[in-house]
Order: structure tokens, then sequence, then C-alpha cells
């Protein structure tokens, strides 16, 4: 007997991309296109009422993006998944969100089979143990683990080793004790990756994490000093200190 079609919803906030990935999916007679997204929340909804099998899932689109659509679906109705992204920095990230595979835009046809081979080698044992059997994990929906890139090799950075992250335009400096990385991404789009009980952002350009913080000083007209395990000395700024006093009990 042929296996079931596995069908497949391809979310993307760019038509072109999901385009592309139609294409790319042409040559795979096994697979039926159930349907488009543009954005998490449509996609909420399409997952709800189409139950697809796959997904193929960009990591940023507006609103929510696809490791928070991840987080949001219950564990044992989540379909495969394979990224599809511009960002290569992602991908330790992206299998710790249970996805059998990542594919970098553009789409290159031959990685893009390579992926559908661990898709059809996962679906067979799906077909052959039923789902409820083993319950996909729940994925954590903070970051884990950070790329940057040094020289020709990608340093794996623990986020919990990190200190304090500084902006500097679409970039951050990362400092992991002694050590300095500079790291494509803007801090903005940082912050709603990381775990806020974690990291504390208390100025517009600094965010530290809470377990390095040693002291508070207060200083004039609402500004404080915060001090860390090492002697550094950072400012927090009026405007974050409420949300620095919740987070570290301050009166």
């Amino acid at each position: 007997m042929n296996a079931p079609a596995i069908r497949t919803l391809l979310i993307d906030d760019e038509v072109l991309a999901r385009l592309a990935i139609r294409q790319a999916l042409a040559s795979h007679a096994d697979v039926e296109i159930v349907g488009e997204c543009g954005n998490a929340i449509e996609a909420q909804q399409a997952i709800r009422a189409l139950e697809p099998d796959l997904l193929f899932l960009d990591i940023r689109m507006p609103g929510m993006d696809g490791f928070k659509l991840l987080h949001s679906l219950k564990p044992d109705t989540l379909p495969m998944v394979v990224f599809a992204t511009a960002f290569g920095q992602h991908a330790l990230r992206a299998f710790d969100a249970n996805a059998l595979d990542y594919v970098l835009k553009p789409i290159d046809q031959e990685r893009f089979d390579q992926a559908m081979v661990r898709v059809r080698q996962h679906w067979r044992g799906l077909q052959a143990v039923p789902r409820v059997a083993a319950p996909a994990p729940v994925a954590n929906p903070y970051l884990q683990r950070l790329s940057v890139q040094q020289g020709e090799h990608i340093r794996v950075i623990p986020v919990a080793d990190i200190d304090w992250f500084r902006a500097d335009g679409n970039y951050v400096h990362i400092r992991v004790g002694a050590a300095s990385y500079l790291h494509r991404e803007s801090l903005r789009h940082l912050l709603g990756t990381l775990d806020p009980t974690r990291f504390l952002r208390i100025h517009r350009g600094i965010v530290v994490n809470v377990e390095r913080i040693r002291e508070v000083h207060p200083l004039f007209q609402g500004n404080a000093e915060v001090v860390l395990q090492d002697g550094t000395r950072l400012n927090l700024s009026r405007r974050f200190r409420a949300q620095a006093r919740g987070v570290l009990g301050m009166a």
C-alpha cells in the first residue's frame, strides 16, 4: 500500500518565499500543499483546521515569530517542521525546537531535497507508530545557545554564560567574562528571544543577565548604577527602574 501524502502547510510572510518552496516541492509527488499562511496568527488557525503533517516555517515574521508559534501549539498535535529562513544563526535553536531540518533562502534544490529525505524518514516512522505513543516534547520558547562568527569559525555560546549585551546599531556586543563578541542582530530583536526572568533591560542599549548582578547603587533623579559580580558598572536608567524592581525584588 502506498503511504499517504504528506499534507504540508507553508508559513512565510513573503509571497515570493512561499512560491520558491512550492517550486522546490514540485518534484516531490508525495507532498500535498494544503495551504499557505502569511503570519503566525493565520498559521495557528490553519493548523487547527487543516491538521497538516509538515510545516515549512519562516522564523522572522511580523508579530509572533516561528519559534513562539511552535511553542503555542499542543505538543501532541505538533506537525513535522522544516525551517526555511534567510538567517543562518538560528540553526541550533531550530533543532532545539525539534525541527527536522533547516534550509536557507534562497532555496538550493539539492539542499532542499536532502531535507525532504529526512522528512520522509521521519514520516515513515510516524506511519509505523501511532502518534499518541510518542508525543513531541514541549519546545522551549527562549534562546538557549547563540552562534557568533569568529573569523572562519562559528562559536557557540550558551546563553546562560552571557554576562550582558550592548547595542551597536544592527549589531550587539556580547560580553562573556573578559571576552567580547560582535553578533549581527539588533538588540530589539534579540530581546524578544531571551527569557525575561533571566535577562533584564536596564538601559535603552543594555541588557544584563540578572544572575550576574551583585549590587544596585541609587543615583540622582531616579537613575541607578548596576554592579556585576566581576565589578563591571552599568547604568540603570530611570525608564527601566520599575521593571528592575520587579525582577530584582527591590523595594
